[in-house]
């Protein structure tokens, strides 16, 4: 198969990469007959080589039965970010992150390795005091310029606070979830199945639905 990323982009990728402060390991869950199941390989194993704090480990799900189980695995492909103390933090992806989800996986690689964006104590302050389970989804499609913000605050809170867990699934390859969650315009946050937004979002306007539940 093509490389995706040519040797411009890798080397662009590869300076991105630099603001990694810590190692980090990816665990990919795939099935041998999910539509987009090599090209995430493909994709994670050449992020993988531009790094050396990046660890990538690949399960087959009908296989690891027992590891997809852990992390909650429905969908394939997915996968998860551990930090460096092998620690899983919320922070999942399913589906190709291609497209302009390139930039939400890059922010999660950087962010995961201890690099995390700076927030106003009284956000902070808000992100600790939830006390119950949070599951946020994040639907996107990968043509969507406004989807990898949104799926970058999702992430960031469940990396803040371990009640939250935030996922961006790819409404086109999971048709039938979007069907379900009534997915006609991204990006569609919904949260615990119960609260929605639509489009990018303040991660006040995130809160302020949390704090609703």
């Amino acid at each position: 198969m093509e490389k995706f990323f040519n040797e411009e982009v890798a080397s662009q990728i590869k300076d991105i990469l630099t603001q990694m402060k810590n190692e980090i390991t990816i665990k990919l869950f795939i099935d041998g007959a999910c539509d987009t199941c090599l090209e995430t390989k493909q994709l994670l194993e050449e992020t993988a080589e531009l790094n050396a704090k990046i660890k990538l480990v690949v399960h087959e799900v009908k296989k690891d039965v027992e590891e997809a189980k852990k992390y909650d695995i429905t969908l394939t492909p997915s996968f998860v970010f551990l930090d460096d103390k092998g620690t899983y933090k919320g922070v999942k992806f399913s589906g190709f992150p291609g497209g302009h989800e390139i930039n939400s996986f890059l922010s999660a690689v950087i962010e995961m390795s201890g690099n995390l964006p700076e927030f106003p104590q009284e956000l902070l302050d808000r992100i600790a005091k939830i006390d119950k389970p949070v599951d946020i989804k994040v639907f996107v499609t990968l043509s969507c310029p406004h989807c990898p913000p949104a799926v970058e605050t999702a992430h960031r809170l469940a990396m803040l606070n371990p009640n939250i867990k935030g996922v961006m699934i790819e409404a086109q390859t999971f048709n039938e979830m979007s069907n379900k969650y009534k997915v006609s315009g991204v990006p569609k946050i919904v949260i615990n199945d119960k609260h929605e937004l639509l489009g990018n979002q303040p991660i006040e306007e995130f809160l302020n639905k949390i704090e609703l539940l």
